[in-house]
């Protein structure tokens, strides 16, 4: 009777131990799922994974001549035609303009674009904010 406990405790170890072995299929398996799952998200979701920074300055003739850089975060999916959208603002973050530009660019994951537009600024612009919109994805 002392036995009983022993054999119990070995059989419950050798079952759960069973339980737990993933065969190689199985494992490959969910590394596809969670890859296509990555990349239907880079997908439905341009905006996300990308990012503008800009610097601006004036030129000679009066104009606002906006440097910007837009880097794609995404790790699976190429991402094309990027919207975005320029906003110059006052000293109190009043709205004075909006304009959109499209940069026709392809982006890589992992890679950066440069580009350069210029504007004539309301009068009265103190801070200029750009938002990517859009972006179309590339198969």
């Amino acid at each position: 009777m002392k036995s009983f406990p022993y054999i119990f405790l070995l059989a419950l170890i050798v079952n759960i131990s069973c339980k737990n072995n993933k065969t190689g299929k199985e494992s490959t398996d969910n590394y596809k799922t969670s890859k296509l799952t990555i990349q239907e998200v880079e997908r439905k979701n341009p905006v996300r994974f990308l990012i503008v920074s800009e610097t601006d300055k004036h030129n000679i003739i009066g104009q606002t001549v906006i440097k910007g850089d837009i880097s794609s975060m995404a790790t699976l999916i190429s991402y094309k035609d990027v919207a975005i959208r320029i906003s110059f603002l006052s000293k109190t973050g009043t709205l004075l303009e909006e304009d959109e530009e499209m940069i026709y660019e392809v982006l890589k994951p992992g890679t950066h674009v440069d580009f350069k537009s210029k504007y004539f600024a309301p009068k009265g612009t103190a801070q200029i904010n750009m938002k990517i919109t859009a972006a179309k994805a590339l198969d």
